[in-house]
């Protein structure tokens, strides 16, 4: 994008408008943030420093940018945020945190996280954005912007918390009294000033659920997660081998991990999503692992069409179903065992080394 030419917008009576706007199109609140995020920058630095990034190098490539949006956007004057709750519209409140956790007690089922079992969120959240950013030509003239959804080096829970979305959680999540933490945020960098919206107060207290609750101790404090050990980094943003001391650890979980969400009080105030874009498709729920297991490429492509899950690809989908089904041998009755051995067998020569060597690691633990 190229520099913007400021210009000044004054007047609550315009955040009001924007948000009436943003309800139409799916988001459940709007916020604004300031520019000046200096005092994440430690913090930010820190947590490079120590790895927990884990390979996710472009985190250390865009550097301090991300906690610079006129870096980012030269000529931003502020930041419009947004949040849009993504729990499928078929939910029942609270009940479904006892769903999905009964789901993990399934040794034979495989999880998928729920933000990813509809459409791909990026796209979706984008694309309402720009047409908000229309909306809102209407109302200032023609204006300089740029709209983000986890898509750029941008601190997006540093500015959902500045702008009042909610506090950040113990699990590093935004949390917000009235939504939970089950909700995508989104960003328009804007070449106008808007006054800031005011954060909110932390509310997490004394519990540490989240942190309790984590199988593979990725909170490594409270609000610091090392990727290098979170279920969600190991299954998606990993692409090598899963470390062999996280694999039991791992459970059922295919792609993702909402286990510190699930076990948090808050989210029993979570909201159910208004579109039908993060409806729950059904390839990617309820699935018994073999099944999953026995997805060719074609097949995965298919299943997985418009959604998030795609952006692994069928090689990585193998290593972490095969993962999975080592888990389930170990606790599977005789006659199942041999089921998931000989579903094993069946790639046991594929022709990818990492498929090779999970399922060489999950039929071990037949022994």
């Amino acid at each position: 994008m190229a520099t913007l030419s400021p210009k000044i917008v004054a007047g609550p009576q315009w955040l009001e408008q924007i948000r009436a706007w943003a309800r139409d199109l799916g988001f459940s609140q709007v916020g604004v943030s300031g520019i000046d995020l200096a005092s994440a920058e430690p913090h930010l630095l820190e947590w490079l420093a120590k790895g927990h990034h884990g390979n996710m190098h472009y985190m250390e490539r865009h550097g301090l940018k991300r906690a610079r949006p006129a870096e980012l956007v030269p000529g931003t004057l502020s930041v419009i945020t947004v949040r849009m709750p993504y729990l499928p519209r078929n939910s029942t409140v609270p009940d479904w945190q006892h769903r999905e956790l009964s789901r993990l007690q399934n040794a034979d089922e495989g999880v998928v996280s729920l933000y990813a079992r509809g459409r791909d969120y990026h796209k979706v959240v984008r694309g309402r954005l720009r047409k908000l950013c229309d909306r809102i030509a209407t109302l200032v003239g023609p204006f300089g912007h740029r709209v983000f959804s986890d898509s750029a080096p941008v601190l997006e829970k540093e500015l959902a918390v500045r702008s009042g979305q909610g506090w950040r959680g113990k699990h590093s999540l935004v949390l917000s009294r009235d939504a939970g933490s089950m909700f995508f945020l989104g960003e328009i960098f804007v070449d106008f000033a808007l006054e800031p919206t005011e954060p909110v107060s932390a509310h997490c207290g004394t519990c540490s659920a989240c942190i309790d609750v984590c199988p593979t101790g990725a909170i490594v404090a409270p609000g610091v997660v090392d990727a290098r050990r979170c279920i969600s980094y190991l299954t998606i943003e990993n692409q090598g081998p899963i470390p062999e001391e996280f694999r039991p650890l791992m459970g059922n979980h295919v792609y993702g991990c909402d286990d510190c969400q699930l076990i948090c009080p808050w989210n029993k105030y979570a909201q159910t999503t208004e579109l039908p874009d993060f409806d729950e498709r059904s390839p990617l729920v309820g699935q018994q692992l073999m099944a999953l297991f026995a997805w060719d490429e074609p097949t995965f492509l298919k299943k997985t069409e418009g959604g998030p899950v795609r952006r692994i690809n069928h090689e990585r989908w193998l290593r972490n179903v095969a993962v999975a089904l080592g888990n389930a041998l170990r606790v599977a009755d005789p006659v199942r065992a041999e089921e998931i051995r000989a579903a094993l067998l069946s790639r046991a020569d594929h022709p990818s080394a990492l498929v090779r060597e999970h399922i060489a690691w999950a039929l071990a633990q037949l022994d």
